[in-house]
């Protein structure tokens, strides 16, 4: 079995739409997940309902609030359901750990008590963005706001090896997200980067440009955390903004209604392809064992899908490949 811990009390909608996601999560095949929380306010969401048999609860009272200073809650509250579900990944008892709670704080509770891959300078929040071709795997899209050349260099071959291992892309293409394509463009770091990055062996294709990050040209995105996390808000409110506009034009008239009825399964994929809640969450590269990050807004569907996403990558093995492959 695969041994998921599940932070019950990290997210806007916890612990309800997370108990909810692991309940359904429990019916995938060889599944078990250990709930960490409160004991008294998880019993009852769980007792009684399909999939319990293999639900755990690790009573964990104390909570890492979404507005709390990452590191001094991790260190102050070692009782937090956050922090004990990196524990027990720590200590061999699970194999994976999900968390829609404070971003920071995960990052924080995974690397004091996880700890990083040996020779990986820092981790690095991966995220799939849905694409024309299919999908791009962005990295980092929040974990360091400021990087040396060789840790964007790291994170491409993490990038690499996680396109290759888990979303099983076939050599990934990789570039390197920048105002312009030639080698000359750039602030300084993204041209010393760009520079390394010629040297590698990864199939690295040269920069990307804004604009071409939803045609899916390439497999694997690579850049700082501070430009990945505005791509990616900017990428979420955008999807949901031309959605909403969609609507509000199809509802305009009857005939365009009547148009909008036709199309409305073609609608309903689009939607579906765009969803956040479809993807789960973001896997955090770099880290001695599978952490995933989920979205602070996760319903029942992303944290599913989340547990979902930590099993693929308990399964195919990608942090012990990163650690040996980072090591030569």
């Amino acid at each position: 079995m695969t041994r998921i811990a599940v932070d019950a009390f990290g997210g806007d909608y916890a612990p309800e739409q997370i108990v909810e996601g692991a309940l359904l999560a429990a019916e995938l095949e060889d599944v078990s997940i250990l709930l960490t929380g409160d004991e008294g306010r998880l019993k009852p969401l769980v007792s009684g309902k399909a999939g319990s048999n293999r639900i755990e609860i690790v009573h964990a009272p104390e909570v890492v609030e979404m507005d709390d200073e990452p590191v001094a809650a991790v260190r102050a509250k070692r009782d937090s359901s956050l922090v004990k579900g990196a524990q027990l990944v720590r200590q061999g008892e699970a194999d994976a750990l999900v968390s829609a709670g404070n971003t920071g704080a995960t990052l924080a509770a995974a690397l004091f008590n996880i700890g990083r891959i040996k020779g990986v300078e820092r981790p690095a929040i991966s995220t799939i963005m849905p694409t024309a071709a299919g999908f791009s795997l962005v990295l980092d899209v929040g974990a360091n706001a400021d990087c040396r050349p060789s840790q964007l260099v790291q994170f491409a071959h993490m990038g690499s090896i996680y396109a290759s291992e888990v979303l099983k892309v076939h050599n990934p293409r990789v570039g390197l997200l920048n105002v312009g394509h030639e080698p000359g463009k750039g602030n300084q770091l993204a041209k010393e980067v760009y520079t390394l990055l010629q040297d590698t062996s990864l199939n690295f294709v040269g920069n990307v440009e804004g604009r071409e990050v939803p045609s899916g040209n390439v497999d694997v995105i690579v850049c700082d955390g501070f430009v990945g996390n505005i791509v990616l808000k900017f990428a979420e409110g955008l999807g949901a903004t031309l959605l909403g506009m969609i609507k509000e034009e199809a509802q305009r008239n009857l005939v365009r209604t009547a148009g909008a009825l036709l199309m409305k399964p073609g609608f309903r994929q689009i939607k579906k392809r765009m969803d956040p809640n479809e993807y789960g969450g973001a896997p955090l590269l770099g880290i001695d064992g599978v952490v995933i990050i989920a979205h602070g807004g996760s319903n029942a569907k992303a944290i599913y899908n989340a547990i979902r996403v930590a099993r693929e990558g308990v399964q195919n093995n990608y942090v012990q490949i990163i650690a040996e492959k980072m090591a030569r």
